[in-house]
């Protein structure tokens, strides 16, 4: 075959292919059919377990042959997808309604895993088997073939509620994302009939029955009017709280028990609460919570906050829900696969899908039946006509030489080959006129059928059939008489599987919360040469003044309210809570400045420390080791901002120093080179802290200061320079931006 080469525009496949993926995964793996409510993965693991005569009813099986099979036949995309969706299917904590019976660790409402598959077990839950897969011999819903074409799978479960709604979803595809909360079956099935019965309901008319989300993990929905817009548009956040309760301990004390959590909180998030609780302490945001206790258990959430004699409980509550995930928002978003395609749907068009749905499937359920009652009908009548003529048949059938000769002449009359008794016999024979139908069920007869108790037995059949078909014909040609009867199979559905509501539903003002004013106190700041950090308190300072200031690089006095300025050398300004600050023992290690603020000990150093109070109303001297100078005013450092841009830097320059000296003091800038330079800090402008600054002294090829000297007051001690004993207050002064005196070695 000749190779042909077709040119193509590179970006045109490349869309066409990213699209055809895209599609792919939004309806073959991430969104539920708004028909079942189910995601493909989902309805084929529970397709395969129906297969596998799994029931609720029968002894668990493994679910390592669960998933095998299922990968096998219907879901090639791996085995930890599928264990994954039949866990979670199994865990009554995620689910509205769980739809697998898990037997095992299937993992806990705090974020533990489940066992692997070879160890748990599962079967179907009775309502699964009798609401989502009831009726499949009756081709009520389509059936496609598997990905290599060998084995058939449905493209929808008949499930007979609206899942979708109940069990909610959530699931992120190709560029968009699906989250729909979970929902109170008997008030869902309640809202479903109302819609039958009238379906020009408005949504707000709908809310009369189906009022709001009910979670599984229960808790208080606190936005209880956005609910009506959130289920007209399908989009909007619902914020949801946790239940607390006061109990009362001996003593007169009190404890916060929390009985229920934000759905959201589900799994690791519960570790974080308490955590979060816990820095709550520490950082002395509360002094009233002397301990926290998880007694969680399979009955249910139980977190015991113990606290002091007298403590504020409602402050503490509003405490937890400002500053906790003990309040969180779920945001809605009820998309979903609607006639093959992605869809945002409100309330009333989910239910609207659900309800042809439920049409269609009763539908094609009684017209099936009604084959089938017509078929028995023509049967029944075929054998009561043969009964009265029963001995010319077993005329026919002695004198005919094979089967197909006699059912010749059951359905066409045709007598040629078959010898009778007579001539009337062979003249009622040919008047025979049976279906094929009918002469099959005749020669398929057993003889004591014949019996008259028998006979008696098939003319009532034939009346029930009768009363069959009418009762089917009624129903498909209908609309009330099919209402009625998947209204009264919603009834029974709610009768049995039908539960309290969980999530309570009010309107809750936005929480405002009265934060204690921290009392004022001194202490002293301690930052050591490798970046540790810690404060104490001024009196212990002083008994351990002499150990403090030579083991400690920076040694600052300040207010427990106060922050401190931290620069480096990559000219950046890191502001750090003090109250934020460790506070224990002089012997503390303390802890690390990089777990404090945004500092990156492995990408910069520390240069200065300073109290944002001390700077506010000084000026601060910027130095660098090209020579760089300026002066700016330290109010500019006063920024709510964690991080921000000290000053501005020159290619692969560096800050130096930077120091508070006053108007009247000298600068001394010394080089590696040995030159020395003396002039007035006066002669340093003043920038803004976005400047490079100006040359401070004019530096040899390659050569940069290393140090930098100030002379304030009396006494300045001398340095050394290559073991040369340098004067520094002998110096000669000079000008800003000249060459200095060179000090030879």
């Amino acid at each position: 075959m000749k190779e042909q080469i077709i040119r193509a525009e590179y970006s045109d496949i490349m869309q066409k292919s990213f699209i055809d993926y895209a599609m792919s995964v939004i309806i073959a793996r991430a969104l539920p059919d708004v028909r079942d409510g189910l995601k493909p993965v989902q309805r084929r693991t529970l397709y395969d377990m129906y297969e596998l005569g799994i029931r609720y009813d029968r002894p668990y099986r493994k679910c390592a042959r669960i998933v095998g099979d299922t990968m096998g036949k219907y879901h090639p995309h791996g085995d930890s997808s599928i264990y994954e969706a039949l866990v979670v299917m199994a865990q009554d904590f995620k689910k509205g309604m769980a739809l697998v019976d898990g037997h095992g660790n299937f993992g806990s409402i705090e974020g533990d895993g489940a066992a692997a598959m070879r160890y748990t077990e599962a079967r179907l839950q009775k309502v699964t088997q009798e609401a989502f897969l009831a009726d499949l011999d009756k081709d009520v819903v389509d059936f496609g073939p598997n990905f290599d074409e060998t084995e058939k799978e449905p493209l929808v479960l008949p499930v007979r509620i609206p899942n979708l709604l109940v069990n909610g979803s959530d699931g992120i595809a190709v560029g968009m994302v699906t989250s729909i909360p979970s929902h109170n079956l008997g008030e869902v099935i309640d809202g479903v009939k109302a819609m039958i019965k009238n379906n020009k309901l408005t949504t707000e008319e709908l809310m009369k029955y189906i009022k709001g989300p009910d979670f599984p993990t229960g808790g208080i929905v606190v936005n209880q009017d956005d609910l009506a817009e959130i289920y007209r548009t399908g989009q909007g956040k619902i914020r949801i709280r946790g239940r607390v309760e006061v109990e009362q301990v001996k003593g007169g004390k009190e404890r916060l028990v929390i009985t229920e959590i934000p759905y959201t909180m589900l799994g690791v998030n519960i570790g974080k609460f308490l955590n979060d609780v816990a820095g709550l302490v520490e950082t002395k945001k509360t002094t009233d919570i002397v301990d926290i206790s998880n007694q969680s258990s399979k009955e249910g959430i139980r977190i015991v906050l113990e606290l002091r004699k007298g403590a504020d409980t409602e402050q503490l509550k509003n405490l937890l829900y400002k500053k906790t995930r003990l309040e969180d928002t779920f945001g809605v978003n009820m998309l979903a696969v609607a006639n093959g395609r992605p869809e945002t749907m409100g309330l009333r068009q989910i239910l609207e899908h659900h309800i042809d749905f439920q049409f269609e499937i009763a539908t094609r359920k009684y017209r099936n039946l009604l084959d089938k009652e017509e078929h028995k009908k023509e049967v029944q009548e075929g054998l009561i006509r043969a009964c009265d003529v029963i001995d010319l048949i077993i005329e026919i059938l002695r004198g005919s030489k094979s089967r197909d000769q006699v059912k010749e002449c059951l359905v066409n009359g045709v007598t040629d080959g078959i010898r009778f008794k007579s001539e009337r016999s062979r003249k009622q024979a040919a008047k025979l006129k049976f279906t094929e139908v009918q002469a099959n069920a005749i020669l398929d007869m057993r003889l004591y059928k014949l019996i008259g108790l028998e006979i008696e037995v098939l003319m009532k059949e034939h009346e029930a059939t009768l009363a069959n078909i009418t009762q089917y014909q009624d129903i498909l040609n209908n609309y009330d008489s099919m209402a009625k009867v998947i209204i009264r199979e919603l009834d029974s559905y709610k009768k049995e599987f039908g539960r309290p509501r969980r999530t309570a539903l009010e309107n809750a003002e936005e929480i405002v919360l009265e934060e204690k004013k921290m009392e004022e106190l001194p202490v002293v700041f301690l930052m050591d040469r490798f970046g540790y950090v810690r404060t104490i308190e001024e009196p212990v300072y002083e008994k351990n003044k002499a150990a403090a200031d030579s083991e400690n690089r920076f040694v600052l006095h300040c207010l427990n309210t106060d922050s401190v300025c931290v620069f480096t050398d990559n000219g950046k300004m890191h502001l750090l809570k003090v109250q934020d600050v460790p506070h224990g023992k002089f012997r503390d290690k303390g802890t690390p400045l990089d777990n404090l603020c945004n500092y990156n000990s492995s990408e910069e150093n520390f240069v200065s420390v300073y109290p944002l109070n001390d700077i506010r109303d000084t000026v601060l001297t910027f130095v660098t080791k090209q020579g760089m100078l300026k002066r700016v005013e330290g109010a500019e450092f006063d920024v709510a901002k964690r991080t921000t841009a000290a000053t501005k830097l020159q290619e692969n320059d560096q800050i130096l120093e930077i120091h508070g000296a006053s108007e009247n003091a000298h600068i001394v800038l010394a080089t590696e080179g040995g030159y020395f330079l003396r002039f007035p800090v006066s002669e340093i402008p003043f920038k803004k802290k976005g400047a490079v600054g100006v040359r401070g002294m004019k530096l040899a090829d390659k050569d940069l200061l290393s140090n930098v000297y100030w002379l304030e007051g009396e006494g300045c001690p001398d340095v050394m320079y290559h073991e040369k004993k340098v004067h520094i207050n002998k110096l000669r002064i000079g000008s800003r931006d000249s060459k200095g005196t060179k000090v030879r070695s």
